[in-house]
């Protein structure tokens, strides 16, 4: 059986809660008010005191012992002044005046040393009369000697009556207070189930232990942002992949994202869009989020994908090399059974003609058997590119100044990074005006470092572009295209090294790309 629902308890409590304070406030008040009104029984019986000790006489008629005359002069009091009492004494405490004839005559019901002394007494006691506020004051003679006392009181139960008198007139201020403290609560209450949506603190703690647990364990980042474009939550693949530090409440223009994610995040609902940020490779979903038609933020999802476009330009290499490969393998058959049948025909100067056409037109053979790069897997690869260049209609060469005589230690990267430049080169000068197109590539080594210079005869890069086209995926045709050169700068950076646009070819020079590959190479005389 399910116990009472959460925001019911809090009701009850908060109701307890303000009872209890509106009960203590009104108990204090009243606590206030009762010694308030003692403290003004006490000095309204002490005033009555003093008026009747300074009456004229009254000390000679005490030290006379005239006891009619004093007895006419406390009753006068007493009616005047609305007393319990006003009894006088002489000099040893016994009645002169009192209420009750019967009393006069009789010592005090309490100590009358205080007032004999000299000193002016106030205080709450109770005498044959009862619980009274009473004052007490010395009496005097005209020759200024001590000769009795005056005692006034006034009835406890005034004093009662009065504080119940006060407490009913604020009692409704209490009723009113603790009614309002109610409303509130009541209000609060609802307040409190809208916002959770109905949810228990159980459930909302769940909630949150099932939130940490699919953010933090899900392969993909997960970013989302409120209404004000603020963060309110990012889980730790997302802070990997954007490769930046993110806390919940920083504004979203802080966080200095890609623009093509900044486009995502100002935009609607978005699939599958390709980025890069930093050295990854992104695919980001932008999905907005509501709730009872009320708008709550977006979310912005994102997913690796550099290990795949990776692998996959490497496979691509590998695929270009490997095909190469088999066609010069069946080419050269092709060419060994052509001059050894010329020669069994004894056509010794057809066999030669065709041996110079052979060695005249195709620079594939060149590059394939050039000394200069001592890397077969540079040289395959360079031929099979050479193929697709006249494909393509483009010139491919290597520079007579390219010379690399030690072997490749990181081979896979290597030919990313080379086809990715020399893919790019190529469609840049098949694809431009200038004729006749043509590429260039020349490698260097620098020790172990590796430097790749691929120049093409392309229409250029614009300035506003320079950047773009490594960190965007964008090509100088379009966007949405290849991410050749991301993928080449994020392998080289891997290494190390990097990939920078040396030449824009802006001017009708040619467009130049440099790259820096550090520990490629295996060392010097290995």
């Amino acid at each position: 059986m399910r116990g009472m629902r959460f925001t019911r308890q809090l009701l009850l409590l908060q109701i307890g809660l303000v009872t209890l304070v509106v009960g203590i406030g009104f108990g204090l008040v009243a606590w206030l008010l009762d010694q308030s009104l003692e403290h003004q029984y006490e000095q309204r019986a002490l005033n009555v005191a003093r008026t009747v000790a300074a009456e004229q006489h009254l000390g000679d008629l005490v030290r006379d012992g005239d006891q009619p005359a004093v007895q006419e002069i406390a009753i006068a009091a007493s009616r005047a002044t609305g007393a319990l009492f006003v009894v006088v004494t002489d000099a040893r405490g016994i009645r002169l005046a009192h209420p009750t004839p019967d009393q006069i005559g009789k010592p005090v019901s309490t100590d009358p040393s205080g007032a004999l002394s000299g000193k002016e007494v106030v205080n709450i006691e109770r005498g044959t009369l009862g619980l009274s506020a009473r004052g007490k004051v010395p009496v005097r003679d005209t020759a200024g000697t001590i000769v009795g006392e005056v005692s006034v009181g006034f009835d406890a139960a005034d004093i009662r009556h009065a504080l119940l008198d006060l407490i009913g007139a604020t009692a409704p201020f209490a009723v009113g207070a603790l009614a309002l403290g109610v409303a509130g609560s009541t209000w609060l209450s609802r307040v409190l189930k809208r916002r959770t949506f109905g949810l228990e603190p159980a459930d909302l703690a769940d909630l949150v232990r099932e939130r940490e647990a699919v953010l933090h364990g899900v392969g993909e980042g997960v970013l989302a942002v409120d209404t004000d474009r603020r963060v309110t939550m990012c889980n730790d693949e997302a802070v990997r992949l954007l490769g930046r530090p993110v806390r919940a409440g920083m504004p979203l223009d802080d966080l200095d994202l890609p623009p093509r994610l900044r486009s995502v995040l100002d935009g609607d609902r978005a699939d599958n869009i390709l980025t890069v940020a930093g050295d990854r490779v992104l695919v980001a979903n932008h999905r907005p989020v509501s709730r009872d038609g009320r708008d709550l933020g977006s979310v912005l999802t994102l997913r690796d994908r550099t290990d795949l476009e990776q692998l996959t330009s490497e496979l691509d290499a590998v695929r270009s090399m490997t095909g190469a490969l088999r066609a010069q393998r069946h080419e050269f058959a092709n060419r060994m059974h052509t001059v050894l049948g010329l020669l069994q025909a004894d056509a010794q100067a057809d066999a030669l003609e065709y041996l110079r056409a052979v060695t005249q037109f195709q620079e594939a053979d060149a590059i394939s058997e050039s000394p200069a790069v001592r890397s077969a897997t540079i040289r395959s690869f360079m031929a099979a590119k050479t193929a697709r260049a006249a494909e393509l209609g483009v010139t491919l060469k290597l520079s007579e100044a390219s010379w690399v005589q030690q072997r490749l230690v990181a081979p896979v990267e290597v030919v990313t990074v080379l086809g990715n430049l020399v893919d790019n080169a190529l469609d840049a000068a098949h694809v431009s005006t200038r004729r006749p197109g043509g590429v260039e590539v020349d490698l260097l080594s620098d020790g172990t470092r590796l430097v790749i210079s691929v120049a093409n005869t392309g229409d250029g890069v614009s300035p506003e572009q320079s950047e773009a086209i490594f960190v965007e995926g964008i090509s100088t045709r379009g966007t949405d295209r290849g991410l050749g050169l991301a993928i080449a700068r994020q392998t080289a950076r891997g290494l190390g090294g990097d990939i920078t646009l040396a030449n824009p070819g802006c001017d009708g020079s040619e467009t130049v790309f440099v790259a820096q590959l550090p520990d490629v190479l295996e060392e010097a005389g290995a």
